[in-house]
């Protein structure tokens, strides 16, 4: 039950009485939100529909407002209305329905929270999408579980989401990383290679390519001239490095369902490239023209040609963007143009590009991009991640070994657990810089977010052990606890955790709304603040104890909201994709 939907439609119900009465009609009632109170005090909802509806309707805020109260009054569900300030609405819910909704949460089970906002609409996330030159840094980490974090929260919402990784494996990075291999490869066969030489691929993660192309090829590639070999070892490197980014992900629990080649891109007679600029060309999107020279000092190889160019500024970009280089290739931004008409051509309408924050001058592109190839059928988003910095007890943590110049993924997650890396890139908003301290996200204490949620998860399951051990006749099933006295909860603590667990299909909602998986982890963090709370108050007052033997009714009451507690920190952990203990040492 989404008790803020269904308020949203009762609060709505009551406004079109009101204005059928006053022979009014096609009010706006998309603008109307229903949603927790700002302070707990004024009860369990809280409406703006009287102030974002009585300007329109020609009426004081604060007598919509008492003419929407006194239609809700009159709702069995209801105890009470409160017209405050100059029009908000307060309710607060019968003791009935509130029982009836935590009834409900234990009903619906895993279930619960889950979504048909997205009507199965087809979106395309795609993430990661590093360079196959070597293994995953920890910039990387961020955007891997921002999107993938995202991507959970959307299915959950109800839409049908495919994960994609672009595997970048055309153009000139994948020659260096072939020839950076070619060197391992005669430091494998005895040769003495100096010093990695400038501009090419140092860490050491590309000695076991070199080993493999000797096992395959023996010495038969020395012989061979460069144009002959590049093919052979840039195809075996980029094979070996996208097997060590999908083992890096995994240890991350990032799996994506498609992995996209760029090279599948280009083919014979420029292959779904040039089919798309054909494609755009007859819509008039793409002519022979010059761009003025870029802003400020000009580059040493910037040219004053005509070129083929893509007329972005029709369709919302700053300027036009090239398609061809000089030497008759297609540019990079050529390949975005094809790869988003192939990812329309597969049915998606929605497409979510998860970038690093060096990443933002691609936002205006792709959108014109969408634009343009859709006919506005299609929506953009691109997410941009900012950069983490990796601390110890305060200080910078140094560079890895292994891969030459930056900590790698796999550094951190084996350091401090998936766990930790997954909820800690989650607890800021993926536009803000991050600081992540290696010994601050292993402490067990509440100022560690991903150890105080789980903890709650494993309290929640050590109280639901510890009753059947204390009262083994006690029936501890769902549907035994959904069918219990609910309305024995009664205390303030109680009534606070059961609206906190009420929020939970509004947050899934607007979360994926809003792109934000942050949101997810907040609420798990207030959520579990709040179950721990009162479990704390039950320390020193045994009265509040969820168990208590002398009083298996009560104790049946408290253990549903114990058990739904559980419930929905599990599935939020399960959107973040964390795991959620049933118990911690």
């Amino acid at each position: 039950m989404n008790i803020f939907r269904d308020f949203t439609t009762r609060v709505s119900s009551a406004v079109q009485v009101i204005l059928a009465a006053r022979g009014s009609e096609g009010a706006d009632l998309s603008r109307i939100v229903v949603e927790p109170p700002r302070d707990a005090a004024h009860g369990d909802l809280s409406t703006n529909a009287a102030m974002v509806l009585a300007k329109p309707l020609g009426l004081k805020p604060r007598d919509l407002a008492e003419a929407i109260a006194g239609r809700l009054r009159d709702d069995a569900d209801v105890a009470s209305v409160e017209v405050a300030g100059p029009g908000f609405i307060n309710i607060a819910l019968a003791e009935t329905y509130r029982a009836a909704a935590l009834k409900g949460l234990i009903e619906a089970g895993e279930a619960y929270g889950r979504s048909t906002l997205g009507a199965g609409l087809k979106v395309n996330v795609e993430y990661v999408s590093a360079n196959p030159t070597g293994p995953m840094h920890v910039g990387h980490c961020r955007g891997a579980v921002v999107g993938d974090a995202l991507a959970n929260l959307l299915d959950w919402a109800g839409f049908a989401v495919t994960k994609e990784y672009y595997i970048n494996d055309a153009g000139g990075q994948v020659d260096v990383l072939a020839r950076s291999a070619f060197l391992r490869y005669r430091e494998a066969l005895g040769e003495e290679i100096g010093a990695i030489p400038e501009g090419l691929y140092p860490g050491d993660y590309l000695k076991p390519v070199g080993v493999a192309l000797v096992d395959v090829h023996g010495r038969t590639l020395l012989d061979m001239p460069e144009s002959k070999w590049l093919p052979i070892v840039r195809e075996a490197a980029i094979s070996a490095m996208m097997l060590m980014i999908r083992d890096d992900l995994a240890l991350l629990n990032v799996h994506h369902d498609v992995f996209f080649s760029e090279r599948s891109l280009s083919g014979a007679n420029g292959g779904k490239i040039a089919s798309t600029i054909e494609d755009m060309e007859k819509k008039g999107f793409v002519y022979r023209g010059t761009l003025p020279p870029p802003k400020g000092q000009l580059p040493e190889d910037w040219e004053d040609r005509e070129q083929l160019l893509f007329r972005a500024t029709d369709v919302g970009d700053d300027i036009d963007r090239p398609l061809m280089k000089s030497d008759g290739s297609y540019t990079y931004f050529a390949g975005d143009v094809a790869y988003f008409k192939d990812k329309f051509d597969r049915g998606f309408r929605r497409m979510i590009y998860v970038l690093g924050a060096d990443h933002g001058g691609y936002v205006k592109r792709l959108q014109a991009v969408g634009r343009a190839i859709s006919g506005g059928t299609a929506s953009v988003e691109v997410l941009l991640c900012q950069l983490v910095k990796l601390y110890r007890g305060g200080e910078p943590v140094r560079m890895s070994k292994r891969s030459g110049d930056f900590v790698t993924l796999r550094d951190v997650v084996e350091e401090v657990g998936r766990d930790a890396v997954r909820f800690m890139m989650l607890y800021r908003k993926s536009d803000a810089p991050l600081d992540f301290d290696f010994q601050k996200v292993t402490e067990q204490s509440k100022d560690n977010p991903v150890f105080y949620v789980q903890y709650g998860h494993a309290r929640a399951a050590s109280i639901l052990r510890n009753a059947a051990n204390d009262m083994p006749t006690l029936d501890l099933s769902a549907t035994a606890l959904a069918n219990a006295d609910l309305s024995l909860l009664s205390d303030q603590g109680e009534i606070s955790l059961q609206r906190r667990l009420a929020e939970f299909p509004r947050i899934i909602e607007g979360a994926s709304e809003a792109h934000e998986p942050h949101r997810i982890a907040f609420y798990l963090y207030e959520l579990a603040a709040e179950f721990h709370q009162q479990w704390n108050r039950g320390k020193d007052l045994p009265q509040l104890r969820f168990i208590n033997v002398e009083e298996p009714e009560l104790t049946s009451a408290r253990l549903a909201l114990v058990h739904a507690t559980k419930l929905v920190l599990s599935s939020g952990l399960l959107v973040l994709g964390v795991s959620a203990p049933e118990e911690m040492r």
